[in-house]
């Protein structure tokens, strides 16, 4: 696992890198006291502890989705500490009162609720998605173009798929047909 601090305004987030799984682990003691805004570490675990304990007794899973790793303290030394994925991150954030938790929290809400519309109305999925590039500076035409050859890639995969191809094993040795001009 690779080690890559995150900062957060003036707090420092640990973080680990599984490269097996390609999933980035945070330290939540670590997010916890930047949504609290404690500066005092060992307060900030009391909290945590605690918080724990009432997401335990409320049957929540956060608690047990978090996995004990070893991060740099600030000692430079290797110390166990609570880790969690970017989604349990999210669903702990829920559960802490904190006025830097409120604009997540809204967010996970408007984001939930678009995801609610879109599968009642799937273009909207694609509007957003057209929107989305262009936000990130994308042409009209790059998004088209990318568009169509996703169409285009998901009409082939599921004609492999109706025939009883492995669409894996085809895209790869196609893609490497194109690169290379091998047969």
């Amino acid at each position: 696992m690779g080690n890559n601090p995150a900062n957060f305004e003036q707090y420092h987030i640990r973080r680990l890198y599984d490269e097996e799984t390609g999933t980035w682990f945070f330290s939540v003691v670590d997010v916890v006291q930047a949504l609290i805004q404690q500066p005092e570490y060992q307060k900030t675990r009391k909290y945590w502890n605690k918080l724990k304990e009432r997401l335990n007794k409320e049957g929540s899973e956060v608690v047990t989705n978090c996995h004990r790793l070893k991060m740099k303290a600030e000692n430079n030394k290797l110390r166990l500490t609570d880790a969690a994925t970017a989604e349990t991150l999210l669903r702990l954030i829920q559960s802490v009162p904190s006025p830097k938790a409120e604009p997540i929290k809204l967010w996970l809400a408007k984001v939930g609720y678009e995801r609610m519309q879109e599968m009642s109305d799937p273009s909207q999925a694609l509007d957003r998605a057209r929107e989305t590039c262009k936000q990130h500076g994308y042409s009209e035409k790059w998004i088209q173009q990318r568009m169509t050859g996703q169409e285009t890639r998901n009409k082939l995969t599921d004609y492999w798929k109706e025939h009883g191809m492995n669409p894996v094993n085809l895209q790869s040795l196609l893609i490497s047909f194109i690169k290379n001009g091998q047969d």
